[in-house]
């Protein structure tokens, strides 16, 4: 069962991880990444037991704005820490499944490739006459 995978001790910790090392900034719940283990020990048996019966409902995302240098604005929805925790889980486990059957020239949101692995895809395509 794919939850299984997903919701699996050794998934949860490497998520757990990513999420830690990445940072970032509180949700609408106002609680820090440098909380998120312990909020995780106390409560990941309801947790998890609202993913499995499918009641678990994410926290609303916090709306913050972020200038452009146009004069506009970009928005931004942050996610509370623990459902950041959750999707890096489920992202993980579904990016195992999927990846391998993507074109190989995708490059945007897939691990171990960038924007600039992209450039310089295209700059040796251009390079060859392409």
């Amino acid at each position: 069962m794919l939850l299984n995978q997903i919701l699996s001790r050794e998934n949860m910790l490497l998520a757990l991880q990513r999420v830690e090392k990445n940072k970032g900034s509180h949700g609408v719940d106002m609680m820090p990444v440098q909380n998120l283990r312990q909020h995780i020990v106390e409560n990941w048996i309801s947790i998890k037991e609202a993913i499995l019966k499918g009641t678990y409902e994410p926290m609303p995302v916090r709306r913050v704005e972020i200038p452009k240098p146009d004069g506009g604005v970009r928005l931004l929805g942050i996610p509370t820490v623990t459902d950041r925790l959750i999707q890096q889980a489920i992202a993980q486990v579904l990016s195992r499944i999927y990846d391998p059957m993507f074109s190989e020239h995708s490059y945007g949101f897939r691990s171990n490739r960038s924007a600039h692995d992209a450039v310089r895809k295209a700059k040796g395509y251009i390079r060859d006459g392409y």
